[in-house]
Order: C-alpha cells, then sequence, then structure tokens
C-alpha cells in the first residue's frame, strides 16, 4: 500500500521547492554546524544480544573492501541489511546503527563507500561525498558486492538497503541498480531520482522518509518523486514530519529531533518487518 502523508501541502509553504543548488552544497549548508558525535539515535543500545565484527566482504583489483558486520546472537539465516552511511562516512555511531538494526532481527553490513577515510568536519564530508558521487562507478561496485556477500557469504533470505542523508541517495541508487533483486529500500531524507523512466525498474517496496523543514532535499522533489511512484504504481510509503530538519534522525550530529526521530524508527522497524518477513 502506498501511502503520502502532507507533502503536497508542505511544498506550497516550504521556500526551498525551487532550488536548484548543487546537492552538495545544499548538504553543506545543512549541517554548516554539525559535527559527527553520537547522540540518542546511535546510543540506544540493541534490542537483543548481537555480536559484531569488522570483515571484508570483497576485493576488487586486489585492493580489500571492509565493513562491519552486525547479527543477531546465534542468528543462522536470516534478512539482511546493507547499511549506507552519512556523509560523515563509517564511523563508530553507524556501527552502532548496525548493532541497533541487528538487535531487530537482522544481519546488518554497513558499508563502506569512502574507502577508509571518515570525516571529523563539514569541509572533510563535503570533499569526500563529492569525489564519490563525482564518479560512482566504485561505489556502485561496492553495492553489488555488498548485496552478494549477504546473499552467497552470509546466505541471507532477504535483503534491503537502508541510509540517512547521502546513504539516503545511495539506498535509492542501490535500489536502482538492483531491481529486480533487492527486497526493499529505506530512504532517509536522500536526493531523489523522480524521472519516472528510471524508477520504471524498481520491484521492491520503498520507505521515504523526510523533514517538513528540510532545505537540503526540497520537498518540490519529494512530491515529483512520490507522484511519479504513484503514477507507476509502485509500493510505496512516503512520510513526512511537519517542523523537521535535515538529518532530524541521523545517528551522528546535532541535528537530532526526538519526537520525529523516534517516530521515523518505528515506521522503518515496522516497514522492515513487513516488506523482509521478520517476525524477530
Amino acid at each position: 500500500m502506498k501511502r503520502t502523508t502532507l507533502v503536497i501541502a508542505l511544498c506550497v509553504a516550504a521556500a526551498a521547492c525551487g532550488a536548484k543548488d548543487d546537492y552538495a552544497d545544499r548538504m553543506a549548508h545543512e549541517h554548516r554546524d554539525d559535527a559527527p558525535v553520537a547522540n540518542p539515535m546511535s546510543e540506544a543500545e540493541p534490542d537483543g544480544e548481537v555480536t559484531a565484527t569488522e570483515v571484508t566482504y570483497a576485493t576488487v583489483e586486489g585492493r580489500p573492501i571492509t565493513g562491519y558486520l552486525a547479527r543477531p546472537e546465534g542468528a543462522q539465516n536470516g534478512p539482511g541489511l546493507i547499511v549506507i552511511h552519512e556523509w560523515w562516512g563509517l564511523n563508530d555511531n553507524i556501527r552502532a546503527m548496525a548493532r541497533r538494526l541487528a538487535g531487530e532481527g537482522y544481519t546488518a553490513l554497513a558499508v563502506d563507500l569512502y574507502g577508509g577515510a571518515v570525516a571529523e568536519d563539514r569541509d572533510a564530508a563535503y570533499a569526500l561525498m563529492k569525489a564519490t558521487n563525482g564518479d560512482p562507478s566504485a561505489a556502485e561496485d561496492n553495492l553489488r558486492h555488498a548485496d552478494r556477500y549477504l546473499r552467497q557469504e552470509i546466505g541471507a533470505t532477504s535483503v534491503a538497503s537502508i541510509g540517512w542523508c547521502f546513504g539516503g541517495a545511495w539506498s535509492l541508487n542501490t535500489a536502482l541498480l538492483l531491481p529486480d533483486t533487492l527486497n526493499a529500500a529505506v530512504i532517509y531524507y536522500g536526493h531523489l531520482v523522480t524521472d519516472p523512466d528510471r524508477l520504471a525498474t524498481l520491484q521492491m517496496p520503498i520507505l521515504g522518509i523526510f523533514g517538513g523543514e528540510d532545505q537540503g532535499i526540497p520537498l518540490e522533489s519529494v512530491e515529483a518523486f512520490s507522484l511519479a511512484l504513484e503514477g507507476l504504481g509502485k509500493e510505496a510509503t512516503i512520510v513526512v514530519y511537519p517542523g523537521a530538519d535535515h538529518a532530524f534522525a541521523n545517528p551522528s550530529g546535532h541535528n537530532y529531533q526526538p519526537e520525529a526521530a523516534e517516530a521515523a524508527w518505528s515506521e522503518t522497524v515496522d516497514f522492515l518487518a513487513s516488506a523482509l518477513g521478520n517476525d524477530s
């Protein structure tokens, strides 16, 4: 079932609806006073015992690709998640989110699209994001390997992608890369594709989480994304939280907004359980 919440009404009032700024520049503006500090989203303990370790999930041209794998204690097979970091990189807060997702019953692989680099400030994050998005082939290869690893090496029965901000955009990109195999995608206020021709290949249910006050992801684009999916008959739930700014539910940073973040987490947990058939 598709649900669109408040998208049209909020877009009419949003000053950023017609914004044409470069995506990375808009993200830099949204994070102008931010830092990759832990917050309640990443400080929450997993709901259950988990195990976690660094793993090498691929080797490309002799170079190992590493990530962080968290699993429910004693888990055998079951659903898997490709967890995609914010623009700060694969830091300890993303590792904590992987453990938290594992506590919900998933084998969560936190991928690294920055090749081991982690940003400690806005300028470094901006540079890493620009470099990755400017030449996306390596990130695309990385995500294909992550899906293969979860399915073939771990034995995941189904796989979804989830990411925040930069990672939210790449969660959608993962769905577009793997339209016939990925089982679900969760997009937290990521840069959106709104061209129906590009979205037509998608076969999985999608959850999109957005903030009503987000100036970085214009609500005009959220509306266009929602309408395109609706017109294509895709299974999508698009939720806009009034009063929430960009990165309101990120695992890192000062933009955390508890009420909206907790509601979005509940929405995410329920969506994944339904989409992946997880009754843990």
